[in-house]
């Protein structure tokens, strides 16, 4: 049972500030970096699989018309400030430009289980600008659906501040969550980081592929994620492509 579930639904700061910069001319075509959505897509124990069905199938009927049922933060997705605040936007209210921008990839090799902490993210190239988005390629992608991907690295309160502190749009990552692995929390865990990002607006894609091939480089990102009423989270359909710094 979570011991401070009566509070932690306030604790909403508002948007953080960010420059308004739009990304550099392209370099390269779009990439593709979500899974597609299936009843085979790997989820947290805690999730029921997504599920398709057909409601109207030809030839019996004159058209096809799919049936999907899924929990919102199943596959690629993006967390809304919902997810941990109640009087926090939900994924309607989430601007358009917050899911859209220029960005950077950062290549990192963290061990199973290790804490991404500041000294490990101060070494890494390019260096953030205000407004960017940030994905993390640390290899995990390569471990979805294997038993392994559970061992996944996690960034420290400490990375996460940092994080803020450089106003960054969206953290992306390339496995379940920023926070601590499920394995190694302790009683009363609090989902440190996701509280720290989210209640500033920085949004959380989680579960990215695909984005190894333009690590160390200024990419454009486009999430399209699904203004989902009232959601805490929604699935999203992930590119990016190379541009100039």
């Amino acid at each position: 049972m979570c011991e401070n579930c009566a509070t932690s639904g306030a604790g909403w700061l508002g948007w953080i500030p960010l420059p308004d910069r739009s990304a550099g001319p392209a370099l390269g075509p779009w990439t593709e970096l979500s899974y597609p959505v299936s009843p085979d897509l790997p989820c947290a124990s805690i999730f029921t699989r997504p599920s398709l069905s057909l409601l109207r199938e030809m030839p019996k009927d004159p058209f096809n018309v799919t049936e999907l049922r899924m929990v919102v933060h199943a596959g690629t997705h993006v967390d809304s400030p919902r997810h941990y605040y109640l009087d926090g936007p939900a994924f309607e209210d989430i601007p358009f430009d917050r899911l859209n921008g220029p960005g950077v990839v950062w290549r990192m090799s963290p061990k199973p289980n290790e804490v991404i902490g500041v000294a490990s993210l101060e070494k890494c190239r390019p260096e953030l600008r205000p407004g960017d988005i940030l994905a993390l390629d640390t290899g995990w992608a390569a471990r979805f659906g294997d038993d392994s991907y559970d061992w996944h690295p996690s960034l420290s309160l400490e990375a996460a501040a940092w994080l803020a502190e450089r106003r960054i749009k969206m953290l992306a990552c390339d496995f379940a969550t920023p926070d601590l692995v499920y394995h190694l929390r302790p009683a009363g865990f609090n989902w440190p980081v996701h509280r720290t990002l989210l209640s500033r607006g920085i949004l959380i894609c989680e579960h990215l592929r695909g984005h190894a091939a333009l690590a160390g480089r200024h990419v454009e990102f486009m999430f399209g994620a699904l203004p989902i009423s009232g959601a805490d989270g929604a699935p999203a359909r992930v590119v990016a492509r190379l541009v100039e710094s």
